[in-house]
Formats: structure tokens, C-alpha cells, sequence
């Protein structure tokens, strides 16, 4: 049976599903703000969503794990730090200014260098908590609701979304897409140019050579100041689109189920708010490490951004095209759109990553479904992410996509390939 064949008024039903997610996203923005990883304010939301989950929900479980937000994205004002002080050590030693020391010099420039390709490539590539300990640490919570089937548990399904919001990116908010890419590619253009000029610095060269190695150092510390900015550490952004949508979508799943007494056989589903996604997915990583031995099949959706319809796709990659997302789970998503009516493409997280890397990373099964101009949007980490910018238009469809692929899962599991026809709409 397909979602839209458990109710004669699905269509009114769905909407009023979607009209529940517009209502939640607006009174938690309204009523509790913006919500910082790990503070205070996270945790009244999640504490929030727990409480009005109990009638919907068989049980609702609250996880607490202990994380240092800042250190994910603390790792940029580090690194600007130790490129300014690696370019000039650099520059000294290029003009000789201390003739005795120029080795010296040259070999700590390279190692901060080194340092700072080393936190980003940790930090940012592969989202790995190298900082951590040099951050202060906070308590954040996973929000777990899951409606239990008839019999016995078979198979369970899992809908994700993440409750924190970030800090700002200024860039972004000054000049979208275009401010944002052209400052992060001469940021990271700069320290990779930087370290390559210091391995040159130490090899005999000609005169004319030195020149050129000695105005690139100046050009690649000056491009480095903007990073200082790239973070408002002042400001967080309310989050309405990314990523209250995905929250209470998932959470729109069980509340359909439990409104239309929808109850599966052998298919248990559960709804998780995730914490501290926007500190480097701490927050799924503590819930994969929590349930890496799953004691039967299990499949995760997560969803993040419902909010451009003409860019919503199916994620099988992931962590900027590091992760490979699980392809059954990926199939399974894809399929439950066609039977929604959303021919979907695969896409790919080309920057950053979403809590499905995470869970993958963790030896969990996980697809991600995403609609978000990925320019990226001008709402995207900006103060502008707020809910008079939704669109029920996306907000509906991601629902109706994640209902189906409930539904689908329950009747056929996982499988390589799914049979699907376009349902009238």
C-alpha cells in the first residue's frame, strides 16, 4: 500500500501535515529563537518537541552526549592566525632580515602552515574532532519518538532531522553565493599556495624566483584576513528552513500515523531531532556510536532544507562528495518520491556535510533528502533563515516524499531496484 492509498482525503491529510511542520517551525522560533549548539536554548527546544511528540509517539527518549561546539568552526579564526604569523615568518626569511635565523624561520612558517592544512583537511574535509580538547565542553540531547508496529519488530525505518542552528556566515549574508565562494576559495587557494612557497623557500633558487615566491607569501597572507570575519560568533541564525523543516517533517511522519491510526505490521518508525549537526555532526556521530549494533535491518532518511522546490534531490553522496551514502537507502528514498510524483535526481553534498555522513561513518544505513539551491541559498546560515521564508509548496512535497518512502519500505524493505509507477496527480 502506498501512503496515499491509506486515506481517502490524503491530500487534505498531507497538508494539514504540512501546515503542522509551518506551525511548529514558526512557534519555536518565535517562542525559543535562534539555538546554538550545545547551549541552553538547543536544549528547551529539544525538551519542546519531546514533550508534544508523547501523545503522537509510543515512546519518546531524550540521549544526552557531551561535545565542544566551538571547535568545529573555532578551526577557521585558528588557522588565519597561524597562516598570518606563518606569512610573515615566511616573508622575513625570504628578505633575510635575520640572516642567521632565515632557516629557522622557514622551517616554523612551514610547520604552521602544516598545521592549518592539517585542521582543515580534519576539521572541515572530514569533519574529525582534532580541536576538541582546546574548546570548552557542553551537553547537547538526541530526541528519539518511535511508533511501534503491530507484531514484532522486522524492520525499522528512521526519519532524521537536526535541531540546532548555526552561527552566521558573514559573506554570505553580505553577498551570497558569489562573496561567499570567491573569499573561501582565496582562503583555501592561499593556504595551499602558502605551504608549497614555503617547501620552495628552502631549496636554492634564482633571484628572480625568490621575487616571485616573496610577493606570492604577501599576497597569501593578505587573502587569509577575510577568514577572520567568515563567522558572526555574535549572531545566530533562527534556523526556520535548515533546519526546523527536516525536524518536524520527520516528526509529521509518526504524527500522520498516529492522526490516520496507521500502524504497520512488522515496520517499526521512528522520528530523531538531532543535536549539534552544526557543530561538525556531533550529534549523529553520539547517536551512531550509541546504535551501531542494530538488532535488525534499519534505514535512515535524513532530511535538511526543505525549502527550494526546483532543487529538491535525493543526497547519495555526502561530506563534499567524501561519503558514499548507503545506495539501498538512496534507491529506497528515490523510489518513495516517484511514488509521491517527484522524479528525483541524485545529488551530491559538494560543501560541508549533513547528518547522514555521519551515520553512514557510524556503520548505519543512510540516504539524505535535501531541497536547497546549493549556490548556496542567500538564506543559508544567515540571519534571513527565518519563518516568514518558508515554502509550504517544498515543505508539503518533502513530506508526502518521506510518508511514501515509509510506506514503500514497510511493504518491499531494502532493495538494489524498486518497481514504481508516476501516481496520477
Amino acid at each position: 500500500m502506498q501512503a496515499r492509498e491509506s486515506n481517502a482525503n490524503y491530500p487534505s491529510r498531507r497538508r494539514e501535515m504540512a501546515n503542522f511542520a509551518a506551525r511548529e517551525i514558526k512557534r519555536v522560533c518565535k517562542e525559543i529563537g535562534p539555538r546554538a549548539s550545545g547551549e541552553e536554548s538547543e536544549r528547551k527546544a529539544q525538551a519542546y518537541l519531546a514533550e508534544t511528540m508523547k501523545p503522537v509517539a509510543d515512546s519518546v527518549e531524550i540521549e544526552d552526549f557531551e561535545l565542544h561546539p566551538k571547535a568545529f568552526m573555532g578551526w577557521v579564526l585558528l588557522d588565519v592566525c597561524l597562516m598570518l604569523v606563518s606569512g610573515v615568518l615566511l616573508i622575513l626569511s625570504c628578505l633575510d632580515v635575520f640572516p642567521a635565523a632565515s632557516t629557522a624561520l622557514g622551517v616554523i612558517a612551514t610547520v604552521l602552515t602544516a598545521f592549518a592544512l592539517l585542521c582543515m583537511i580534519c576539521e572541515f574535509l572530514l569533519y574529525k574532532p582534532l580541536l576538541d580538547p582546546f574548546f570548552p565542553k557542553r551537553k547537547s540531547c538526541n530526541v528519539v519518538c518511535t511508533r511501534k508496529p503491530k507484531g514484532d519488530v522486522k524492520r525499522r525505518i528512521v526519519f532524521c532531522g537536526h535541531m540546532d542552528s548555526a552561527y552566521e556566515w558573514t559573506y554570505l549574508r553580505l553577498g551570497g553565493g558569489k562573496l561567499f565562494a570567491a573569499v573561501v576559495g582565496a582562503a583555501f587557494g592561499s593556504v595551499a599556495v602558502q605551504f608549497i612557497l614555503d617547501i620552495l623557500s628552502f631549496f636554492p633558487l634564482p633571484e628572480p624566483v625568490n621575487i616571485v615566491i616573496l610577493v606570492l607569501a604577501v599576497l597569501t597572507t593578505l587573502l587569509v584576513i577575510p577568514g577572520a570575519f567568515f563567522v558572526n560568533w555574535k549572531c545566530v541564525v533562527p534556523g526556520a528552513n535548515d533546519n526546523l523543516t527536516g525536524v518536524f517533517a520527520s516528526m509529521a511522519v509518526l504524527r500522520y500515523m498516529a492522526a490516520n491510526d496507521v500502524r504497520f505490521e512488522n515496520t517499526e518508525v521512528a522520528a530523531v531531532s538531532m543535536g549539534c549537526e552544526e557543530a561538525g555532526l556531533r550529534g549523529a556521530k553520539a547517536y551512531a556510536a550509541k546504535h551501531a549494533e542494530e538488532d535488525v535491518e534499519t534505514v535512515y532518511i535524513v532530511t535538511d532544507t526543505l525549502r527550494d522546490y526546483d532543487f529538491m534531490g535525493v543526497y547519495n553522496k555526502d561530506m563534499t562528495g567524501l561519503v558514499k551514502l548507503d545506495a539501498q537507502a538512496a534507491a529506497l528514498l528515490k523510489a518513495g518520491a516517484q511514488n509521491a510524483g517527484h522524479d528525483l535526481p541524485y545529488s551530491n553534498v559538494f560543501f560541508g556535510a549533513s547528518d547522514a555522513a555521519a551515520l553512514q561513518q557510524g556503520g548505519l544505513r543512510a540516504a539524505a533528502l535535501a531541497a536547497m539551491d546549493p549556490t548556496p541559498a542567500r538564506y543559508y546560515h544567515t540571519r534571513t533563515d527565518t519563518a516568514d521564508n518558508l515554502d509550504l509548496k517544498t515543505l508539503e512535497a518533502g513530506i508526502d516524499v518521506l510518508l511514501e518512502t515509509a510506506f514503500l519500505y514497510d511493504e518491499k524493505g531494502l532493495r538494489d531496484t524498486y518497481d514504481t509507477a508516476k501516481p496520477a496527480q
